[in-house]
């Protein structure tokens, strides 16, 4: 588990004090400094059944350490994995041993915490001078491609369904079948991508950003770093918060983000734009396809 600093103070702490120890702490604190990766999501039992050492050695060697208990000292390692600082697989084996202890309630009000404080991050950090910019390089564009891949391409798909229903030239990317580097290759300075990455970046968006730059297309980019690389390459860069105590980073932000870009290209459109979507929704209804109220 890739632990910093809090985590590394209790474990120096540790270190520390070794000499002044009794055996049995000893002994389970060497445990703890070379298995740090099981400490946040495992009970004081299971971590003094995997020591080989009795539960109340566990509270005595945290005690040692300058914590007022075992579950004080566990809470450091928690606070590593809910900041996104420990591996996927070390998260999810996290969220596996919350279950076991009983302490859903503790996870759902992390979740809850997390997507606002993301969403909440994010919007501190755009402006609306950017928002307008964006939207009217969108607004006056030929064609506006949304690529994002794995559960972002669900957030690309979610914003061209949602501008659907009032404008056209509007695309996925990639398409079935398709790369999204072939979907670009007539592309040029007329057209806009929207491209979604985050840590870690995948590839095939990198590369898609890169040859639309190439192209000259204009680059809406949404990632979480300064430094991420389609951020570097955009001409409209956003950040949002991903941060979460799940082992998946976090799509409440991007979603959120997403739907406020589209909220503003609406407003730079036509009245046009405004009679498509009356006319679209009409037609659902006299397709039957919401269920009518029946009062």
């Amino acid at each position: 588990m890739n632990y910093t600093t809090v985590p590394n103070a209790a474990l120096n702490a540790l270190s520390q004090g070794l000499d002044e120890m009794t055996p049995q702490v000893r002994k389970a604190a060497r445990y703890v400094m070379e298995h740090p990766e099981d400490i946040g999501f495992s009970t004081v039992r299971e971590v003094a059944e995997a020591a080989d050492v009795k539960p109340n050695t566990m509270v005595r060697m945290a005690r040692q350490a300058g914590f007022d208990g075992f579950d004080d000292f566990r809470e450091q390692f928690r606070d590593a994995i809910r900041s996104g600082e420990a591996s996927f697989s070390d998260r999810a084996r996290w969220l596996q041993g919350i279950q076991k202890g009983g302490a859903m309630g503790e996870l759902f009000a992390d979740m809850a915490e997390r997507a606002l404080k993301n969403i909440e991050k994010t919007f501190a950090s755009t402006s609306e001078e950017q928002l307008q910019a964006a939207a009217e390089a969108i607004w006056n564009s030929r064609k506006v491609y949304t690529l994002g891949v794995g559960v972002n391409h669900a957030n690309a798909h979610n914003f061209t369904y949602l501008a659907s229903t009032g404008m056209t030239d509007f695309h996925t990317i990639p398409r079935p079948g398709s790369t999204s580097v072939d979907d670009l290759a007539w592309a040029d300075e007329q057209d806009v991508l929207i491209a979604i990455t985050c840590s870690p970046y995948r590839t095939e968006v990198v590369q898609a950003v890169q040859f639309a730059k190439e192209q000259g297309i204009k680059i809406v980019a949404l990632s979480d770093s300064p430094a991420s690389p389609i951020i570097r390459a955009a001409d409209h860069g956003f950040l949002v918060s991903t941060e979460t105590p799940q082992f998946f980073p976090s799509s409440a932000a991007t979603i959120a983000l997403l739907e406020t870009l589209l909220s503003f290209v609406v407003a730079h459109s036509s009245e046009e734009v405004v009679g498509r979507v009356e006319k679209y929704h009409n037609r659902r209804h006299q397709l039957g396809l919401y269920q009518e109220d029946q009062n």
